[in-house]
């Protein structure tokens, strides 16, 4: 025996079915609150569209300060360094003229100082007559100060004011200027204190007054 079934069986009555989101769409112009997040609003066909998530606080983008002139720390300044030859190198000794001067400037200089083979000699020859301690003296100012060998560059130079000069002076000069961190030469040395100036380098003679080789070769 076949059954009738009612085609209104198993539908809700217009009046008591469930409210779709349409619906809330349609009452209240927009759609309600979710607890999980914002909920997807709709277009003009029909569907919906998912809204754009915020970006995190950490991940919008900050202004880098740009620095200023007074933030921005100098460039140091090098340190240039002082050619002493024999003439200087002997104001070490005990009763050596300007000794006194001489120990007041190497105080806080004494680390700039360089020198050559030949500038630790002519100290050598100038402590040997006053004794053990001048020695000893010498010895000291050995181990503290660094020595640069003579280059190609050193001979080179040399050369070029050897037919003026003479030949221990002009190794001195060449080896003050061969080496491309010296500015200063030491010395109480005539010929070589005027060839150095007329070369561009500082004169370094404490005790003796400023100029003293321009007014001596006068």
């Amino acid at each position: 025996m076949t059954r009738e079934v009612s085609p209104d069986r198993g539908r809700f009555p217009v009046g008591d079915r469930p409210r779709s989101s349409a619906d809330e769409v349609r009452d209240h112009g927009g759609v309600t609150a979710s607890p999980f997040g914002p909920s997807p609003r709709p277009r003009d066909d029909g569907h919906a569209v998912l809204p754009q998530p915020r970006p995190a606080p950490d991940d919008e983008p900050r202004a880098v300060e740009e620095p200023t002139p007074e933030d921005v720390a100098p460039a140091p300044t090098p340190t240039l360094r002082v050619y002493a030859d024999g003439s200087a190198l002997s104001r070490y000794l005990v009763g050596a003229p300007c000794r006194t001067q001489w120990l007041e400037w190497t105080a806080d200089h004494e680390d700039e100082l360089l020198t050559t083979p030949l500038g630790l000699t002519e100290l050598r020859r100038a402590a040997r007559p006053r004794g053990v301690e001048a020695t000893g003296v010498a010895h000291d100012v050995e181990e503290r100060l660094e020595v640069i060998r003579f280059s190609d560059q050193t001979l080179r130079a040399a050369t070029k004011v050897s037919g003026v000069l003479p030949p221990f002076i002009a190794l001195h000069l060449g080896a003050a200027l061969a080496h491309p961190g010296v500015g200063g030469v030491a010395t109480y040395d005539l010929q070589l204190a005027q060839a150095s100036a007329l070369h561009g380098l500082t004169i370094v003679s404490p005790g003796w007054p400023a100029g003293w080789w321009e007014r001596a070769g006068g």
